[in-house]
């Protein structure tokens, strides 16, 4: 999926990209990895990489980068136009993982929490470039969860390249630093130019940052939960402050069987009676032919 399609329909992913220039497929790369709307019970998470030829580790280092949390929007949005700028010098990706995407995979039947989630995100986007025909031999990654663990993990997938884990990789590392602003940029413009395709009407069309504790937030929580729907395509429906607005103002509903159990015909099998193990099998009878004849089987010779 592309930008085109998520404007489309914010409920699917999409990935969005820089060229890839020679340099970066015929030098060994340096990439860093990082992500920004992680903690929000508004709006997608989105994942993000920078790379660059290691021989530039100096000149990179000297753009300025630094953790996105640490800059302005405004700041963020000068250095994202550098970094389009010196495209011979780098590359970037970014993968928007949409709201509804995000609580379609952690409300699964079968257990796929956001860890897992953004370890998944984070290995397609270093493929993706690989298949690209970036030379990738050093990777960086601000951690999520154990770095041990999750560096282990990647190495598993990547062995070849010498692969980082570590907290606080955004200020570690300018190219993860890189990647960082590159979510964040990312991020930012989809929450603020989102549509919401069910024509909800705000009396407040400010937010606020998306985080749970944020009054504005919690305003628009409150004033765009549909009793019966619940909420928009850009609420979170798995984070607990969703689901406990859900249980308290939402309509209850009861889930009844077809049929009641009473009104089940005698002779329906039940399912635990299809699970049951079966009994032995009756024992022949010998044919009266063979009885009449005095014929017995021959087991042995």
């Amino acid at each position: 999926m592309d930008q085109s399609d998520f404007e489309a329909d914010r409920r699917v992913n999409c990935l969005i990209e820089s060229p890839v220039c020679e340099r970066l497929k015929t030098e060994p790369c340096w990439l860093g990895i990082d992500e920004a709307g992680r903690g929000p019970v508004l709006g997608p998470m989105v994942y993000g990489i920078c790379f660059s030829p290691v021989a530039d580790k100096e000149k990179f280092g000297s753009m300025g980068f630094a953790d996105s949390k640490t800059l302005t929007e405004e700041q963020r949005d000068n250095i994202f136009s550098e970094i389009n700028s010196a495209l011979d010098l780098l590359g970037w990706m970014v993968e928007i993982l949409s709201p509804a995407y995000i609580s379609r995979s952690m409300l699964r039947r079968d257990k796929y929490n956001l860890n897992a989630l953004s370890h998944d995100c984070a290995i397609r986007l270093v493929k993706t470039a690989i298949e690209r025909g970036v030379n990738v031999t050093e990777l960086y990654v601000d951690t999520v969860g154990d770095p041990e663990k999750y560096q282990a993990k990647l190495k598993e997938v990547f062995p070849t390249i010498d692969v980082t884990v570590a907290k606080k990789a955004d200020s570690l590392y300018p190219v993860v630093s890189a990647a960082s602003i590159c979510a964040k940029v990312a991020r930012d413009k989809a929450v603020k130019n989102w549509e919401f395709q069910e024509r909800i009407i705000l009396d407040e069309p400010n937010y606020g940052s998306g985080y749970p504790g944020d009054p504005k937030t919690k305003h628009f929580l409150e004033a765009s939960f549909d009793r019966v729907f619940g909420f928009p395509d850009f609420v979170r429906f798995s984070w607990s402050t969703a689901a406990l607005i859900m249980d308290r103002d939402g309509v209850p509903v009861e889930w009844e069987d077809d049929e009641e159990e009473d009104g089940v015909p005698q002779d329906t099998p039940t399912v635990s009676q299809f699970f049951k193990r079966k009994s032995e099998p009756p024992e022949l009878k010998q044919h009266r032919f063979f009885k009449n004849r005095q014929l017995a089987p021959v087991t042995s010779l």
